[in-house]
């Protein structure tokens, strides 16, 4: 997906998730971020209640069409998997209106860090992140380096072009309301590619 998350399942965010229109994925900004969703003002295709979701997807926009341009701005919609979307209306409707609102995420366990790239490009994808769950800033250090601010490339994907193999890493994570956490020596100095580290703590 356009947020750079892999297996859902494995990750955590099973099928409550959603695809962002527009809108709301703020060029990737908004992945992780939580939401509380129900349907309103649609009596004949509502069911009672609300879902809670993480944002981890893109829902392009489409111009060359001119109906069901349900994710092209200014809207703000939600495309949901089947078994959430059931959870709030019925099968038929097809598309309902909702009422939605940020949710702080609640997540089990620490904050994981996958690691990606190559030697001359490190990109680290933070993944189970709690509180606010979208992040708007990241520094990594080397156990041989001060803190590196690292550039957000894609969906919550975060690079650096400083080389760092063989060195432990600590990442600095701030999520989009602020808070900031270290997560010191999380990897350890013999790290690879395509590994992921459990910074043991959450917001």
């Amino acid at each position: 997906g356009a947020c750079g998350y892999g297996d859902l399942n494995k990750q955590g965010y099973g099928l409550a998730t959603a695809a962002l229109s527009t809108a709301l994925f703020n060029d990737g900004y908004t992945c992780g971020a939580c939401f509380e969703i129900m349907c309103t003002n649609d009596p004949k295709w509502c069911l009672p209640g609300s879902i809670k979701i993480t944002a981890t997807n893109f829902c392009p926009a489409d111009y060359t069409k001119t109906t069901g341009v349900w994710c092209n701005p200014p809207q703000k919609h939600f495309d949901l998997s089947l078994p959430i979307f059931l959870k709030i209306a019925q099968y038929k409707a097809g598309v309902v209106p909702v009422k939605y609102r940020r949710i702080p995420c609640a997540k089990t366990g620490g904050v994981k860090f996958e690691t990606k790239g190559n030697p001359n490009f490190l990109m680290i994808l933070p993944y189970n992140v709690g509180g606010a769950g979208d992040i708007k800033a990241m520094q990594i250090k080397g156990s041989g380096t001060g803190w590196i601010t690292m550039k957000k490339n894609w969906g919550q994907n975060w690079v650096t072009d400083v080389v760092l193999t063989g060195q432990g890493l600590s990442f600095r994570v701030v999520t989009s309301d602020g808070i900031s956490k270290d997560f010191i020596n999380v990897v350890p100095k013999n790290w690879g590619f395509d590994q992921t580290f459990d910074g043991k703590i959450n917001f």
